[in-house]
């Protein structure tokens, strides 16, 4: 680069940008014919000079897009050296160079994911540009990987409030994203121990049984790091459902207006019984309830020794009132003929 450009560019002297140019006509036109090059966009982003770069990207606004030797773009550099005006006036020339992509396969919008969201700049970034949620790095990381790698809650937090205006299956594919390694951001936010991450990803329904390439659960990933809060949050998730699972069979049970119109014994008693049939129900039932017994001993071996405090306490004991109402349960959802069958068993 001439030396009179650079100065002029990093000084943000728009008149000797001009008297440049009148000078040597191509003085700009250079810089396209090299694909990895500090223009003078560049170099004006990096120093904060908005007036100066508004003129070059208005001369050439093919430079907001071109990565210099590091590979970054203005962008990028504006919002590594915390010129958030700057970045902001960008995105108002051209919206899409919140998805352009730099080294490591980087945008804009991921720089930011891994910083916060200072004055809202990450909203604005949302509301210009949507699809830049989408946009990947080359370990295949979404927005959400980064933030809850870098444990960013309130970048979390305004991705997660985005994604749920938009369709229940666009925002599950891109919740449920998996890196290069198979991990989601619930298995990040595990490994990270970070609870209210872990929340506000399971209220954005994300699957809790995704497997990495280990094979690990977001689960086994807490449980393997001893983090005890993330474990409880998610054991306390598999026993609600196992919970309620086995309190509403699928199908639902026998109502009065469904029974027949017959008087005898069996139909009065069938009220409030599973309508599967006895075999389908073992299926279902027996499972259900082997996960929900290991999930309360897992639930147990995680409280410190009882009696050590109030909450521990509380939270024995609600467990264990679980465990009698899924057992007690037994004797009324089950099928007729398999609860006499159990009881004629016992009886011989």
């Amino acid at each position: 680069m001439d030396e009179s450009l650079r100065t002029a560019s990093l000084t943000g002297n728009v008149g000797d940008l001009y008297r440049l140019i009148r000078i040597d006509g191509n003085a700009l036109r250079r810089f396209e014919d090299v694909e990895f090059v500090d223009t003078p966009l560049h170099i004006a982003a990096e120093q904060g000079c908005i007036r100066f770069a508004m003129e070059i990207i208005n001369l050439k606004p093919s430079f907001a897009r071109k990565l210099n030797q590091d590979g970054l773009s203005p962008m990028h550099l504006a919002l590594e050296k915390g010129h958030k005006e700057m970045a902001l006036r960008f995105m108002e020339m051209d919206k899409d160079v919140v998805r352009v992509k730099g080294k490591s396969g980087k945008t804009p919008l991921h720089l930011v994911s891994k910083v916060g969201n200072h004055d809202g700049m990450l909203d604005r970034f949302l509301e210009a540009c949507p699809e830049c949620v989408l946009d990947v790095t080359t370990k295949n990381r979404t927005a959400l990987h980064i933030a809850t790698k870098n444990k960013r809650l309130d970048v979390l937090q305004v991705l997660i409030r985005m994604l749920r205006k938009k369709d229940k299956d666009y925002y599950r594919e891109v919740v449920n994203r998996k890196d290069e390694d198979g991990n989601t951001a619930l298995h990040i936010a595990a490994g990270n121990n970070q609870p209210q991450m872990l929340r506000l990803l399971l209220d954005c329904k994300a699957n809790k049984h995704a497997t990495n390439q280990a094979g690990s659960t977001a689960l086994d990933v807490a449980i393997g790091q001893s983090y005890r809060e993330s474990i409880s949050i998610l054991r306390g998730l598999l026993l609600t459902v196992t919970f309620q699972a086995a309190l509403s069979p699928p199908g639902g049970v026998w109502q009065d207006e469904s029974s027949s119109e017959s008087k005898g014994s069996y139909d009065r008693l069938s009220l409030g019984m599973s309508v599967l049939p006895q075999y389908e129900f073992l299926l279902f039932y027996v499972p259900t309830y082997v996960v929900f017994i290991v999930t309360f001993f897992l639930t147990l071996a995680l409280l410190k020794p009882f009696p050590n405090g109030f909450r521990t306490t509380l939270q024995f004991r609600k467990s264990a009132f679980q465990s009698w109402d899924v057992g007690y349960s037994l004797n009324f959802g089950p099928p007729l003929q398999t609860y006499y069958t159990f009881l004629m068993k016992k009886k011989q």
